[in-house]
């Protein structure tokens, strides 16, 4: 593109994208041409104020301040914009019949101790007793065996055991499980519950200027993986969860819900008292060759 040095309203974004011809990043050179033309193109349809654009940059400004080690601003602004699932989804692209993958989250922990099949990942007993279980299959319906599944999830007051140091034990609600020969695993843990997301900075006051709430429906993560196939990370979901249609950070996929049927007593399998019981089944595609 020939460089063109006079600015003008008409042709402000053929400009501004003329002056990066010498960069040196084809794909930064790339990405950057959309964003200026969208961005540009916004602005003249909007037409704001001097004002108006001040505030947008305070607000960009502000989210900035709010980021440190354990916080970050600019992922949650992306979340509840819904870009966070957009990216998520096309970077995972799956074929006809695997699961669907969703955000990894904030509260992920690399360490999560090895279980044997069947453990109880609730190391504080509190909460509606639960077992969850099902089958790693691959898209032709054959088990895989010696998947690895990452398993991990809120308390029944929507805390993370990260959350609340000195209060949960260390990985309370999280494990890691290995499939069998028959590709099914089964373990115990407790209803989760809804939780906010951190709405006490300026995302927070945006989404309570926009209407929104900051809640996200109960949900159980996981984190699948096998040699040979491709990684899956997603959640399954309470379907009666009161916020399974407004989740603030569009993580919910209609084929991600599972039903938490209550069931009767069963010591046999070590439930005492009635418990939920919750299946599910993952399918994971295999890796591109």
């Amino acid at each position: 593109m020939t460089e063109q040095g006079f600015f003008t309203e008409a042709d402000s974004a053929d400009v501004v994208i003329s002056r990066n011809a010498a960069a040196k990043d084809a794909r930064l050179a790339e990405v950057m041409a959309v964003l200026i033309r969208h961005l540009h193109a916004a602005v003249k349809e909007i037409e704001p104020t001097e004002e108006e654009w001040f505030k947008a940059i305070m607000f960009l400004t502000d989210t900035g301040h709010m980021c440190n080690d354990w916080r970050q601003e600019f992922i949650l602004l992306s979340d509840v914009l819904g870009l966070s699932m957009l990216v998520d989804a096309i970077n995972n692209r799956k074929p006809s019949g695997a699961s669907e993958s969703t955000v990894l989250g904030p509260f992920h922990v690399a360490d999560a101790p090895d279980l044997p099949m069947g453990a109880n990942i609730c190391l504080d007993q509190k909460g509606e007793p639960m077992r969850v279980h099902g089958r790693i299959l691959d898209t032709e319906g054959n088990p895989i065996a010696g998947a690895k599944i990452d398993v991990w999830q809120a308390n029944d007051e929507g805390f993370y055991d990260v959350q609340q140091k000195g209060i949960q034990p260390d990985f309370n609600l999280r494990g890691v499980f290995r499939t069998g020969a028959d590709g099914s695993y089964h373990f115990r843990g407790v209803k989760p519950k809804f939780y906010p997301i951190p709405d006490d900075g300026p995302v927070g006051k945006l989404l309570r200027q926009l209407g929104r709430h900051p809640y996200r429906p109960a949900h159980l993560h996981y984190i699948v993986e096998a040699p040979g196939y491709d990684r899956l990370v997603t959640h399954i979901f309470d379907p009666d969860d009161p916020y399974i249609r407004s989740d603030a950070v569009f993580g919910v996929k209609e084929s991600l819900m599972a039903k938490f049927q209550p069931v009767p007593a069963d010591p046999a399998a070590g439930f005492d008292t009635p418990f939920l019981d919750v299946a599910f089944d993952f399918v994971l595609s295999r890796t591109a060759t």
